[in-house]
């Protein structure tokens, strides 16, 4: 009996030292979330916000900022040693409003061509307003002479007052001059696919106001853990109504992909059916597939030559990769990664993008802005080539 007194009181006090021994963050490292891939920083920008990039094949790095409410000297610049330069000229970059077809408005985004040339699409629209004639355009620019060598002005009924130009992709093997494709991500009015014949100017509208152009009605994503909505003082928050943005065409030309910003799921539609300007709205929308979720709201896509479609993730502040089988991988992840917008493979064998902060602005924050400065346009290494039409 006495020998198991003694024991219980050797437990018991070995029990109390155990209590009394300190934890310390310092003890015990914590379990943190793991970032994927590796990115490097190309550039940073302290001025207004980017969207949009793009790299030439003698790497050249274009980038644009549209006029959303910041300060914008110029809305298209080449960055050189770090720093924007604006492009073509200065002058042209001055908004003129009384003669909107001579200027540039609103730049969306930039996109080379698989001649080498560059495209500017102009929205027209200042902090995503009404457009008027002349104001949405698409200017090709001639990078060895640096000088504009064609203007393409869109009619009214293909470029609605409601019209936000977003992304633009090309096929130069279709009619004379080539084709491209381009989406409307309006949040106020029709959504669709924008084709336009590159030799004759031509413009035509598909997909007009098609369910898989739309945004997901009360869609609530979320970035950085809190959820994004409208949010303006003295109005009741709403849930954001961005519709057809991202868009890649296929390595072989047969497909266009295409994902509305309010959506989780990716589409694509027969770029036969798009350049058949005498294709009925039922014929094309037969063509359109549901690809499914895709894990996160989307922003920009793009595409290699491997047939594989890259996606900008919002939500998870990453890139992933949709291989040809249909399957995703996560090639980026990482906290730095702000709101990847705009995305392009360039023949350096990197995947460029911008990451803008979109989500922390005023429209989203009760007119607070959140942005810090800088702004990124990064990069990682990929084992493929831009897709070339041509």
């Amino acid at each position: 009996m006495k020998h198991l007194k003694t024991k219980h009181k050797r437990s018991l006090t070995l029990f109390c030292l155990l209590c009394t021994i300190p934890f310390t963050s310092t003890a015990y490292a914590l379990p943190t979330e793991k970032t994927v891939g590796s990115i490097e920083s190309v550039a940073s920008f302290t001025g207004p916000m980017p969207t949009g990039v793009t790299v030439s094949q003698s790497g050249r790095i274009f980038v644009n900022f549209p006029r959303w409410g910041d300060k914008v000297d110029y809305t298209v610049a080449e960055v050189k040693n770090g720093r924007t330069v604006a492009y073509p000229n200065a002058q042209i970059n001055r908004p003129n409003y009384n003669q909107p077809a001579e200027s540039f408005i609103s730049v969306q985004s930039v996109v080379t061509d698989p001649q080498d040339r560059l495209w500017i699409l102009d929205t027209g629209s200042i902090k995503f307003g009404p457009t008027s004639p002349g104001g949405p355009k698409l200017i090709g620019v001639d990078l060895k002479q640096n000088r504009i060598f064609k203007k393409i002005l869109f009619p009214q009924d293909v470029v609605l007052k409601t019209t936000y130009l977003n992304d633009i992709r090309f096929d130069l093997r279709r009619g004379k001059g080539g084709m491209a494709f381009i989406t409307d991500s309006s949040d106020k009015g029709p959504n669709g696919i924008i084709v336009v014949d590159l030799e004759s100017g031509r413009s035509w509208r598909k997909l007009n106001d098609h369910p898989s152009t739309k945004a997901v009605p009360n869609l609530l994503a979320t970035v950085e853990g809190q959820p994004i909505m409208n949010r303006m003082p003295n109005q009741r928050p709403s849930s954001i109504k961005i519709g057809a943005d991202g868009i890649a065409i296929s390595a072989d030309g047969d497909r266009l992909f295409y994902c509305p910003l309010a959506s989780r799921n990716l589409y694509s539609v027969s770029v036969d059916a798009l350049a058949n300007e005498q294709s009925t709205t039922e014929q094309v929308a037969a063509t359109v597939v549901n690809h499914g979720d895709k894990g996160g709201g989307s922003d920009g896509l793009e595409s290699d030559t491997k047939n594989r479609v890259y996606l900008t993730n919002y939500e998870q502040n990453a890139i992933m990769r949709r291989q040809a089988s249909g399957m995703y991988e996560t090639l980026v992840h990482d906290p730095r990664v702000l709101w990847p917008d705009t995305l392009s493979v360039a023949p350096n064998g990197y995947l460029y993008f911008i990451a803008n902060q979109l989500h922390r602005q005023p429209m989203f924050h009760n007119g607070k802005d959140l942005r810090e400065k800088p702004y990124s346009l990064f990069r990682t290494k990929i084992d493929a080539s831009p897709v070339r039409l041509k």
